[in-house]
Parts: C-alpha cells; sequence; structure tokens
C-alpha cells in the first residue's frame, strides 16, 4: 500500500513539474519573440532618428545637382533625415552651415568644399563633436584625411578622367584624317579649366594631354583659361580665343567638365562650327555625362565625355554617413562598395561616345 501511495504522489510531482517546465518554455518563447521584435523596432527607430547635414558648395553645377538628387532618393529609402543646403561657392556661407548643422546636432556630415583647402577646419569642428564627416567630389589633403578616423571620401580619380579625355581626341584623329587641318602632324587644341587650384582641374588637363602624347601624337597648346566650371563662363572665353588664335588654328577643345564643353560648343556654332556642316568640326570632350552633354553627343555636337558617376558617389556617401551615425564599421559588407585604406570610396570613370552615348540616358 505504501509504496502504491509512493508511486501516485512521484507521478503526480513528474505531472506538475512537467506542466509547470511546458509554461515556462512558452512564456520564455513569447519573451524571446518580444525581444525580436524589440530589437527590429529599435534598429528601426535607429534609422529614422538619423539627420544628416549635407552641404553642396553651389546648386547650379550640373554634375553636383545628380549627386544631391541621388543623395536624398537613397536616404528616403534608408529611412533617414537630409537636409541640403546651397553654399552658393562661397566657402565662408559653408562654414556658417557646417556650424549651423553641428549647432542642429545632426548625427553627421557630408560635405562637397567650396576650397578643398578648407576641408581641415570643418572636420575639426566636427571632430571637437565627435560628428562623422563625409567629403565628396572635391578630395582634402591626405594628412587631413589620416587626422580624424570618422572621416571619409567618395569621389573619383580625376587622373582617369583626363586619360578618357585624350583617348577620345586620339580616337577622333586616328578615324579621320583630315582631322589635323594643317597638315603638321601636331594637335593644336585648347585647354578650358575649372579654376585654379582645384585638383580635378589639375589632374584633367594634365593626365589628357599625357594620354595623347603616349599615345604617339605630338600636341601644341594655343591657349588654355579657366571658366569656373560655368557654361557661360566658357563660351565667353571660347569666343575670346577664337577672336585671338583665329577659329582655323583650333583643332580640338578639352574641357575639364561637360559644362564649359557645351560652352565652347556654343562660341563655335556662332562662327559657324559643330553645326550641320560635317566639314566644319572641332572635337570637343568634357568630364562628367551630365544630361545636357549626353544629349550634344546625341546630336553630334560633342565628341565624347567621361562618365562621372554621380549616382553611386549620391548613394555611397549617404550610406557611409548613415552607417557611421549608427556606429557601424565602413567596409564593403555594410555600404555594397570596395573601401581603400579604410577612408576612400572610389568610384571608376567610363568612356562615353556616340556609340554607346545611350546606355547613359535617363
Amino acid at each position: 500500500m505504501k509504496k502504491f501511495v509512493a508511486a501516485a504522489l512521484s507521478a503526480l510531482m513528474l505531472g506538475c513539474t512537467m506542466f509547470g517546465c511546458s509554461n515556462s518554455s512558452s512564456e520564455a518563447s513569447s519573451a524571446a519573440a518580444g525581444s525580436a521584435d524589440g530589437q527590429s523596432a529599435e534598429s528601426e527607430a535607429q534609422a529614422s532618428d538619423v539627420s544628416i547635414g549635407v552641404c553642396i558648395y553651389k546648386f547650379d553645377d550640373t554634375f553636383m545637382t545628380s549627386v544631391r538628387n541621388q543623395m536624398q532618393e537613397e536616404a528616403d529609402k534608408e529611412g533617414v533625415k537630409l537636409e541640403v543646403v546651397d553654399s552658393q561657392n562661397k566657402q565662408a556661407t559653408q562654414n556658417e552651415q557646417v556650424d549651423t548643422f553641428i549647432t542642429k546636432g545632426v548625427s553627421a556630415l557630408v560635405v562637397n568644399p567650396v576650397d578643398r583647402t578648407a576641408a581641415e577646419s570643418m572636420m575639426s569642428k566636427a571632430q571637437a563633436k565627435n560628428i562623422p564627416i563625409v567629403f565628396i567630389n572635391r578630395e582634402p589633403e591626405e594628412d587631413v584625411m589620416k587626422s580624424y578616423d570618422k572621416t571619409w571620401y567618395v569621389g573619383a580619380k580625376a587622373e582617369q578622367s583626363g586619360t578618357i579625355e585624350g583617348q577620345l581626341i586620339i580616337d577622333y584623329f586616328k578615324n579621320n584624317k583630315s582631322a589635323d587641318r594643317n597638315g603638321d602632324g601636331t594637335i593644336q587644341y585648347v585647354m578650358i579649366q575649372g579654376e585654379p587650384g582645384h585638383q580635378d582641374a589639375t589632374l584633367r588637363t594634365k593626365y589628357s594631354i599625357e594620354a595623347i602624347e603616349e599615345a604617339g601624337m605630338k600636341t601644341e597648346k594655343l591657349a588654355a583659361d579657366t571658366a569656373y566650371w560655368d557654361k557661360a563662363k566658357a563660351t565667353d572665353l571660347m569666343n575670346n580665343i577664337i577672336t585671338a588664335q583665329g577659329i582655323d588654328k583650333i583643332e580640338a577643345v578639352l574641357a575639364n567638365n561637360d559644362d564649359m564643353a557645351l560652352g565652347a560648343i556654343e562660341a563655335l556654332k556662332a562662327h559657324g562650327y559643330n553645326k550641320d556642316d560635317k566639314t566644319k568640326f572641332i572635337p570637343v570632350v568634357g568630364v562628367d555625362a551630365t544630361s545636357p552633354g549626353l544629349a550634344a553627343i546625341k546630336e553630334g555636337t560633342m565628341f565624347g565625355t567621361a562618365y562621372n558617376n554621380g549616382v553611386d558617389q549620391g548613394i555611397a556617401a549617404t550610406k557611409i554617413a548613415t552607417a557611421a551615425a549608427q556606429g557601424k564599421s565602413i567596409t564593403k559588407d555594410t555600404i555594397g562598395y570596395d573601401v581603400t585604406d579604410e577612408k576612400y570610396v572610389w568610384i571608376p570613370y567610363e568612356k562615353v561616345t556616340q556609340d554607346n552615348y545611350a546606355d547613359y540616358m535617363k
């Protein structure tokens, strides 16, 4: 009898134990699910709490317009707040804008410097508040980039775009024997530069001519001057050069960007060139592959350009700023782009001609 009672009590205790364990497991599962949901919500809240202040050197730059538009599109996709301001090509204005963003307590800064030498000062302000800062399109000096571990740069290697411009001119001369108008075996050219001291202007100018000469062609510079990346200024400049040199001497025009190339073309058109008469054509090349530039290639007034991928630059800059604001490491795994020396994201240029311009038109 005692054995029976003991057995019954043991069975009862075992049942209670099993029931209790089952109930605890269910509660634990519910708690785990709730924790996971909470973590997911927290992650989303972190993204929505990220605010990025963006300074663009000037809004009426065609290429930088494409970059900032892409940044806004990516920010909307990521669910982060983006405020973009126009520095109006004035460094003093940009300095004040950076101060304002910092006072507002933004999570990260993205700056397209008016003057690349001012990058150090802006970076120091961000560093003092432990704010990540991403520079775009105008590369700061290497020692500046190294001095703060939350500084990155997104852009393209200017020397590559210059090389492509030179290759385009070589392509034209190889396929058009009449391009050497005076038959002296030398390319007489005009160079329209962006601005004094600007890294992209300097490197595009240098490497475009080096590419021509390395291909075995001689060059002669008829004229070179700055038009500050502006179409209207380039038109005025080209008109002055034509007046001084005579249009018959000019065999090629190389511009540091598409806007200036288009400005030069307007001047050539006013003198009867680069219109319907194919015998009166001077190859003009630029950089960026902007929508107006691609349209000019399509209509045959501009010979070619180097595609400056503003889409990927805008996406990369936004992804870096967002990830850095969330405390994430900046690697290919987190932003989707190769990161060089833990600091740089380089977006390659591409050659654009009559054969492939349609691939770049939206």
